[in-house]
């Protein structure tokens, strides 16, 4: 689904999104830039999910485990 939308947006900012991209079009710079966006915050809400805290073990508990003859 398409919307058309009216947006005032710094000048300056969207040409060098266009120079550095090379993209052809605003709007195609705006698209990705939308889409990246999702990206990066998908990202960071399945790291959130995945991993919510840091490990709290014993790391040299740990190593010496691995080392133990058993």
């Amino acid at each position: 689904m398409l919307a058309r939308t009216n947006v005032v947006l710094d000048t300056d900012l969207l040409d060098e999104a266009v120079r550095l991209t090379g993209f052809k079009t605003k709007k195609d710079v705006i698209v990705c830039a939308l889409q990246e966006l999702i990206k990066q915050r998908s990202r960071k809400r399945l790291l959130a999910i995945r991993h919510p805290g840091l490990w709290q073990g014993d790391l040299d508990a740990l190593r010496e485990s691995r080392h133990d003859p058993a």
